[in-house]
């Protein structure tokens, strides 16, 4: 009987340690709570009316189709056995696995400030960004009918907390947007009534670039009408106002929140060793420190390099996930993993868009901006999408917007609440049952 592999979660980690054990002498059983990869670098483009959100998701069960033993389960992991070597679901089924792969990816972070969550939207999941979405299309039709300039302004002032690549790259997909719909679409809005304001605790914007690159994204905000306050956080949020630590209050009815994630924890273990970020320790192999045959990768482990933590970004989650499937394979095929070199991510560099003909990026010296990194950008996008369609549809959409300067997906759309999917999202009503084997 095969070796059973249990990986949790299907993000940029997780389907690369499955795509990794694709056709291998081991049977992979992959759990997610959505029945699709999930882009997430692109999520801010379906919250500014760019994209659909189909262009930059994949059915997990399409991806293995033709695999002979890796299967789909759509699932939410609530613990983890350690002893007993079982996943626990939130539908109370107990999965086996001889070899455990932790990939559950992260959760927007408010800093011990929970209820901020009440009075900001986050970016992280479909659902986020299709609320983002119709929550700004409806603010401009709120502002449609004000007959006060002052109150359209209020409907019209956008607050993006974090200056990192969401928050970046959605301030400037968002002042694109307002610039091709006020005064046309809307020729009650005048385009100098729209207001979005950039908030980041740090002295600079995009952290993990040069300085030179992050002082390049301010100029090209800044030129474009954002305001940009570094330096500066958020301290109180209400329903139509905001407070920065400078003191000032902004009234707005929208706050983005891209400040930062923190790890999302399934195996509700409080004895597991963690670092300071909450994310848990592992060793030089991206094992579990103290347990057999556990493995964490990705945004969820604390993986120690030249002095700090690994950032959580999709390239260590990815390199971390093909490596993860090596030592298992090394340790199923008779030898120690101790016979593996030791886990070292290799950069091979960040990007981030500001808008039209303008991004940043960088890898290693190199440091390239304005219009050739913005055609890096899409480039490199565009291959690390999954499948040729969501790629052409992309790539259509892209050249329809930088020709036409329109953006057609700009609809209002809510879906009535399906029983049969609120059961898949919340697992209540499903009976026990005993799982079958990954091949099943």
């Amino acid at each position: 009987m095969k070796p059973r592999v249990v990986i949790v979660g299907g993000g940029f980690g997780g389907l690369a340690c499955a795509r990794a054990l694709d056709g291998e002498p081991v049977d992979v059983l992959l759990i997610d709570g959505h029945n699709y990869h999930l882009f997430t670098p692109l999520l801010y483009q379906v919250a500014t009316a760019l994209l659909n959100p189909s262009d930059i998701v994949y059915p997990f069960r399409t991806i293995f189709r033709r695999s002979p033993n890796v299967r789909f389960r759509q699932a939410f992991v609530t613990g983890v056995d350690m002893q007993a070597r079982v996943v626990r679901t939130r539908d109370e089924e107990r999965i086996p696995y001889d070899y455990l792969v932790l990939a559950s990816g992260s959760t927007n972070n408010y800093y011990g400030h929970p209820e901020l969550s009440r009075f900001t939207i986050g970016m992280k999941t479909i659902p986020e960004a299709l609320r983002l979405r119709n929550h700004v299309l409806s603010c401009l039709e709120l502002a449609a009918r004000e007959g006060s300039i002052e109150e359209k302004r209020h409907w019209l002032t956008f607050v993006v907390v974090g200056g990192g690549p969401t928050g970046v790259e959605y301030s400037g997909a968002l002042n694109e947007l307002l610039k091709i719909v006020l005064g046309r679409d809307f020729p009650e809005l005048s385009p100098s009534l729209a207001r979005i304001v950039l908030v980041e605790g740090s002295e600079r914007l995009l952290h993990f670039f040069s300085p030179e690159l992050g002082a390049y994204a301010k100029r090209i905000l800044t030129a474009r009408g954002i305001e940009v306050h570094t330096g500066t956080v958020l301290e109180k949020a209400a329903e139509s106002s905001v407070t920065l630590s400078t003191g000032e209050v902004i009234t707005a009815r929208t706050v983005v929140w891209s400040a930062g994630v923190r790890p999302t924890e399934p195996t509700a273990d409080a004895h597991l060793p963690r670092s300071r970020s909450k994310r848990l320790e592992v060793d030089e192999h991206l094992r579990v420190k103290g347990v057999e045959g556990v493995y964490a990768i990705g945004d969820l482990a604390s993986v120690r390099q030249d002095g700090g933590e690994l950032p959580m970004l999709s390239p260590p989650a990815m390199q971390g996930g093909r490596y993860a499937a090596r030592a298992i394979l090394t340790v199923v095929r008779g030898r120690s993993v101790e016979d593996l070199r030791p886990f070292r991510y290799v950069d091979k560099g960040v990007m981030a868009t500001i808008g039209r003909n303008a991004a940043v990026a960088q890898t290693g010296p190199l440091k390239i901006s304005g219009f050739l990194g913005w055609l890096t950008w899409l480039v490199v996008h565009i291959y690390y999408l999954i499948g040729f369609r969501n790629r052409l549809a992309v790539l259509a959409s892209w050249a329809w917007n930088y020709i036409r300067k329109d953006r057609s997906i700009r609809i209002i759309a809510r879906s009535e609440a399906d029983p049969l999917t609120e059961e898949m999202e919340t697992g209540r009503g499903t009976p026990p049952r005993a799982a079958p084997g990954a091949g099943g």
